[in-house]
Order: C-alpha cells, then sequence, then structure tokens
C-alpha cells in the first residue's frame, strides 16, 4: 500500500478540492525527512490527528543539498518517500525539487498547514506564507520534540565509535 501513496501534486491538489467540497480536511505539511526519527513519527501523527487525511510534500534530492549541504541528503528522495508512504498515519507524498514549497501550495490549496516547534508563523518563508494566506489555508506549529533532530543523530554516528 505504501507506494500507492506516493501521488503527483496534480492528484493531491484533487484530493484537496474534494476534502475542501466535502466539509474535511487536508492536513498538508513539507520536508527533507532525510533520517526518520521519533521526532519526526511524533510530529506526523500529531498532524494527522489534525485533520481527515495528512500529505506531506517531500524535497527531492536537489532542494535538500540546497537547504542541508553537499553531503545531504543521506538517503534518496524515492527511498524517503517509501519510508514515509509505509507510514499509518500518512495518506499521500509527493515529491517537490525547487528550495521552497511555494507552488505546490498554490496548487495543492491545504485546508491545514503545519510546521514544527523550530518555526514560528512569523519565521514561515514570506513566500510560502503569502500562498498559505491566499488559498484560505490554516496555520498550526506544533510542538518540538526536544533533541530529536536529523542533525542530532548524524551529530551522535559521527562522535560513537564502533
Amino acid at each position: 500500500m505504501g507506494v500507492s501513496k506516493i501521488v503527483s501534486v496534480e492528484h493531491l491538489a484533487t484530493v484537496s478540492a474534494q476534502c475542501k467540497a466535502n466539509g474535511r480536511v487536508l492536513v498538508f505539511t513539507n520536508g527533507c525527512f532525510d533520517l526518520l526519527h521519533v521526532g519526526h513519527v511524533r510530529y506526523l501523527q500529531a498532524a494527522r490527528a489534525r485533520g481527515d487525511l495528512l500529505a506531506v510534500a517531500l524535497n527531492g534530492d536537489a532542494s535538500v543539498r540546497a537547504l542541508k549541504g553537499p553531503t545531504r541528503p543521506l538517503n534518496s528522495e524515492l527511498d524517503r518517500a517509501e519510508v514515509l508512504a509505509a507510514l499509518a498515519c500518512i495518506d499521500f507524498v509527493t515529491l517537490f525539487h525547487s528550495p521552497r514549497v511555494t507552488e505546490v501550495i498554490r496548487e495543492v490549496r491545504p485546508q491545514l498547514y503545519v510546521k514544527g516547534g523550530d518555526y514560528t508563523v512569523a519565521a514561515l518563508d514570506p513566500g510560502e506564507r503569502q500562498a498559505l494566506e491566499e488559498a484560505g489555508t490554516a496555520i498550526e506549529i506544533l510542538e518540538l520534540v526536544p533533541g530529536k533532530s536529523t542533525t542530532a543523530v548524524i551529530h551522535k554516528m559521527s562522535n560513537t565509535h564502533a
């Protein structure tokens, strides 16, 4: 079932329109999700609990490199998409290849957009925030899971001697 959850942006836009027409809530988030850890899982479960469906827009490999540096991602975009799609709390995964998710937001027009507590509404990319406002999308910042990040996992791995 997991791989069938990986869909095009166009498909996700259709799902979002159907949700809106039927009074349902498509929750939307995005990120790199390079090395899945408990912080990600708790965040995604909390996001899913806020609506009827959860869609994750996943940064493609080139955009992860642009955001995180030349040593990232650790896992390819297709591997990351498949791992996310295997989670029960996620209904859809779509890939995007630009550094910002602005155009995906404009096309999908989700009912609710969530980000982790390392963000604030004011700190969101201005273009992304404008696209959300134009779409009438509510924005919610979820609580951060302290000490749980991909960077922390990588740091711990690099300081562990076998």
